[in-house]
């Protein structure tokens, strides 16, 4: 059973909210948002607002994924903050933008984040199935496993000597 999916972004003061809009729908083209803003011409006397809506599917979401060939990426960067009840990630509005999927760890890039919020029973062994791969028949991965990469983005490098796996 897929999870709930949420998803949030804050439009700034000198944010185009249609542009802002537009960009989460490349990824998530069933978002509705629970507010529509207007446009402002300058000077712009709007406030900061986050805008919050539903999404029915993380399907264009992995299929981009996919076709970018990022799963274990996608699988370390969503389950990251997981917990018994669900999980949070943030992705780049800019890359959005222009169709593409990019992880945003820490702090605020250029151009904003949007925040991804699944909640349902069994996250992990939902994300480990959405980002399986035939690769992972050789290198099998999990959520936490020490090919993981760290809170940073740095990834764990791994090659093979003789028989043995090591990781660097």
């Amino acid at each position: 059973m897929e999870p709930e999916i949420l998803v949030s972004t804050i439009v700034r003061s000198h944010d185009d909210p249609a542009k802002v809009i537009h960009s989460v729908r490349s990824i998530f083209p069933d978002w509705i948002p629970d507010k529509n803003l207007e446009r402002s011409d300058f000077p712009v006397r709007r406030e900061s607002e986050e805008i919050i809506g539903k999404a029915d599917s993380l399907d264009n979401l992995l299929s981009k994924l996919r076709e970018a060939r990022v799963l274990d990426t996608a699988l370390d960067a969503m389950a990251m903050h997981s917990d018994d009840e669900g999980t949070v990630f943030s992705l780049s509005r800019q890359s959005a933008s222009i169709g593409k999927v990019s992880f945003v760890l820490e702090g605020s890039p250029l151009g904003g984040t949007m925040e991804i919020t699944l909640t349902g029973r069994d996250i992990v062994i939902w994300l480990e199935q959405a980002t399986w791969h035939n690769g992972r028949e050789i290198v099998p991965r999990e959520v936490g496993d020490e090919l993981a990469m760290n809170e940073t983005g740095d990834a764990s490098e791994w090659f093979e000597s003789g028989s043995k796996r090591r990781v660097v």
